[in-house]
């Protein structure tokens, strides 16, 4: 069974799983961050680009979102269905137009450099259906039990989804996981509620003009009742009382059976000191993962990739080194699923297990790394080990990181996790000095720059420095300036 927390602030909410007294899952959602996933846009095309069959749409953001022709779907047509005479696929370029105002949907938030990234093909999440309103079919969660109860479950919405189609209105559904044990009142009331949002948002974008926002998804609260809750779920604790209010009201529209775990917090010590979520969150930032037998993980995230190695530290405990390895790599199995989660790290993803001699324990492990996975909200697909022994995966990702969220880039480094020494600003300093005494003829040349650097330069440097300022014919001075970190510096003109 698990726990869900909330943490709410006007500027920030935060929730966390947790599960056995650990946290598996951690959200945050911050008022001026908001994500931009499942919002609804009437868009305006910027440019087209034939060469990469994409187009550029402006939705009023900061940066241009991404259309791909595989995400167009025009007049009820899904992209697949876009062939001319020929039967060859139509070029983006032969559907859209600068200019063109088209209903867009954003399916990923904007993630570093990257725009968000678009589809016309627009779905809404209720609480047991996902709506599709372009297209006519009825589709079940692959989650969902037998053949023949997926087989039941279309047959009534067919008849449900049927009832309103002589008020005019149209379009598919698909069962989300949770619809399984609903009634026909439930499903009907779903379906009722997605149409009137749809209607809401067809409205908008025939009034409204390019740019606009047609629709917003919930708030990081309510999706937890949404999307978060379920059976496994023991209890889902709030401490405003505000939200709570706004929560429940909401729950007991959409959410009756969630609703009824959700309590408010009253407690005198801050809701995420129950289960030290707080330092939870600072260990998620490191790239350090301790394991409980001695071992440890690097976890490295880079722009194109995330890498994850598994060390054995100081575990001597098993009987023989193979031993060692493959528990080491078991344990660590777990813990690398379970960072995935906590940090919400997506994209392509590479474990390097060490290294083991026994097909036994590389099957063993895979197995327990995929059962592990299998947790896991968002879709992950694994395979097996490579030629090189390392494990490959992908991570669906919709939002930016844990870190790329609570983080930002090192002004000292510049992100490169690394820093020049003492010794080399010290040589950069010098050819500057050499560089500037060919273009400029001062008095005196000062060095503004870190204590270290400039103790350096004093002391193992000096014979080098004087030999410098014998060479061009000027003093140099030096000046320590303790704010300065070792890369910084500056050469004044006296």
């Amino acid at each position: 069974m698990e726990d869900i927390l909330i943490n709410w602030t006007p500027q920030e909410t935060r929730v966390a799983i947790v599960e056995n007294g650990a946290v598996q899952e951690l959200h945050v959602e911050r008022t001026l961050e908001r994500g931009l996933v499942g919002n609804v846009y009437l868009g305006k095309v910027a440019r087209v680009l034939p060469g990469m069959q994409s187009a550029f749409i402006d939705i009023g953001l900061e940066r241009a979102a991404f259309l791909h022709v595989a995400d167009l779907h025009l007049n009820g047509v899904h992209p697949r269905g876009h062939h001319g005479e020929n039967g060859q696929a139509i070029p983006i370029e032969r559907q859209v137009y600068e200019g063109q105002a088209l209903t867009v949907q954003v399916i990923k938030d904007p993630i570093g450099t990257k725009g968000a990234r678009l589809s016309t093909q627009i779905s809404i999440a209720g609480r047991l259906l996902v709506h599709l309103p372009q297209d006519n079919h009825i589709g079940i969660s692959q989650k969902i039990g037998s053949p023949e109860t997926r087989d039941a479950l279309r047959a009534r919405m067919m008849t449900l989804v049927s009832a309103g189609v002589n008020d005019g209105n149209t379009g598919g559904f698909i069962l989300r996981t949770n619809a399984e044990e609903a009634d026909d009142a439930e499903l009907g009331a779903d379906i009722a509620y997605l149409r009137k949002t749809w209607n809401s948002i067809r409205d908008k974008s025939l009034t409204l003009p390019p740019g606009s926002l047609l629709y917003q998804d919930l708030s990081l609260v309510e999706r937890v009742l949404r999307d978060l809750a379920s059976e496994r779920t023991n209890s889902i604790r709030i401490d405003s009382k505000l939200q709570y209010e706004v929560v429940r009201a909401f729950g007991e529209t959409y959410m009756p059976a969630a609703t009824a775990k959700l309590d408010l917090y009253r407690g005198e010590r801050p809701i995420f000191d129950l289960n030290n979520i707080d330092a939870e969150i600072v260990r998620a930032m490191a790239r350090r993962v301790d394991l409980k037998s001695g071992g440890y993980l690097i976890v490295d995230q880079t722009e194109a990739m995330t890498t994850i190695d598994v060390n054995t530290g100081g575990f001597v405990g098993a009987r023989n080194f193979d031993d060692t390895i493959f528990k080491t790599n078991l344990e660590a199995a777990g813990s690398i699923a379970r960072q995935l989660r906590l940090r919400n790290l997506g994209g392509i993803i590479i474990v390097d297990f060490i290294d083991m001699t026994r097909e036994e324990h590389k099957t063993a492990v895979l197995q327990e790394f995929r059962k592990q996975l299998n947790r896991d909200r968002t879709k992950v697909t694994v395979g097996g080990f490579t030629q090189l022994g390392l494990v490959e995966l992908t991570r669906k990702r919709t939002r930016e990181s844990l870190s790329r969220m609570l983080c930002e880039p090192c002004p000292t480094c510049d992100a490169r996790g690394q820093v020049k020494t003492a010794r080399t600003i010290c040589y950069e300093i010098m050819r500057e000095i050499l560089r500037e005494s060919r273009q400029f003829n001062p008095k005196e040349f000062r060095v503004v720059a870190a204590a270290n650097v400039v103790e350096m330069l004093l002391d193992e440097e000096s014979q080098h420095l004087a030999g410098l300022s014998d060479f061009i014919g000027k003093p140099i001075s030096l000046t320590a300036e303790p704010t300065n970190q070792t890369e910084h510096y500056d050469i004044v003109l006296m």
